[in-house]
């Protein structure tokens, strides 16, 4: 769960630095035994750093890490919340630090494949805990967000257009495509292992459900499955006839039954489906429902 800054203690916030800071010794491991001995590169300002680092000197790595997020740690300081800015400094730092730490640490001797998967998760792992955490190591990220909110792109294409020219600069620079294809291979499986750190194992649904009968089906779910729900009021845009909603938030393991339930009691429902990469409850982490034990109506939605 992530929390904002605000409602931390002294506690949470020293766990927030305790995970960033092995999500940061991940990453910087990831680089050191498996991306720099096989010339591959991350994406962003990562990337641009190890560019650097390979055309002057690789142990330099760290310290252009450093003066490379300096400007966008500003843009963070200056349009985004202060508090962040405490967290990606303390990233940034614990990254390059980390870095310097391991840089004479024995690489990796596999395939390219292993290397790819191996790298690229080992990455994403580290990144996912930092972002999860309230830090960040990449500072296209805080322009990305900038730009987002003038021109109405989304944070994951400008990032993807960025990455796209960091990558096809590296294979241009020293004449091998093949270098640069085989790390933007090695920074997808780093990105969707992120996704699969910040949604966690336990990956929850919301579920919309429209029904002809929506009293008696949000019985039949609350008793047969246990799922806690929320009954939103509608109204049909064609007929103006009034429509009860229900929302449901379910795990993913458990989705197929619900569908099933749903289906048995109005084989004419509607259902609206999507992934929800993080619920909060108070200050607990949202449980659907207790699998034992304690009523398990009891964990609703409303």
């Amino acid at each position: 769960m992530v929390m904002s800054a605000k409602s931390k203690t002294l506690p949470h916030h020293l766990l927030s630095i305790l995970w960033m800071a092995v999500g940061a010794f991940l990453a910087a491991l990831s680089l050191k035994i498996f991306l720099q001995p096989n010339d591959l590169i991350d994406g962003g300002i990562t990337g641009i750093a190890m560019i650097l680092a390979r055309v002057y000197d690789e142990s330099y790595l760290a310290y252009f890490l450093l003066i490379l997020n300096l400007p966008f740690i500003y843009l963070a300081f200056r349009y985004i919340r202060r508090t962040f800015v405490i967290y990606m400094s303390l990233a940034v730092i614990l990254f390059a630090g980390s870095l310097y730490l391991l840089k004479g640490i024995a690489p990796f001797g596999g395939d390219t494949l292993e290397v790819i998967f191996f790298g690229g998760a080992l990455l994403g792992i580290g990144a996912g805990l930092i972002i999860r955490y309230g830090g960040c190591l990449d500072g296209t990220e805080i322009l990305a967000i900038l730009i987002n909110r003038k021109k109405g792109f989304t944070v994951g294409q400008i990032i993807l257009v960025f990455n796209f020219f960091i990558f096809g600069a590296y294979g241009w620079i020293f004449q091998d495509w093949h270098i640069a294809l085989k790390s933007l291979m090695m920074f997808v499986v780093a990105f969707k292992m992120i996704d699969m750190v910040m949604a966690g194992l336990n990956e929850l649904k919301s579920v919309l459900i429209i029904s002809s009968n929506p009293k008696h089906l949000s019985e039949a779910i609350m008793t047969q499955m246990g799922l806690g729900l929320t009954i939103l009021h509608g109204k049909g845009g064609f007929s103006g006839n009034s429509k009860d909603i229900l929302f449901v938030i379910v795990e993913r393991l458990d989705l197929s039954d619900l569908k099933e339930v749903v289906l048995q009691e109005d084989p004419s429902a509607f259902m609206a489906i999507e992934n929800l990469h993080e619920v909060v409850h108070g200050h607990q982490a949202y449980i659907p429902y207790k699998k034992k034990g304690r009523s398990r109506v009891s964990n609703s939605a409303s």
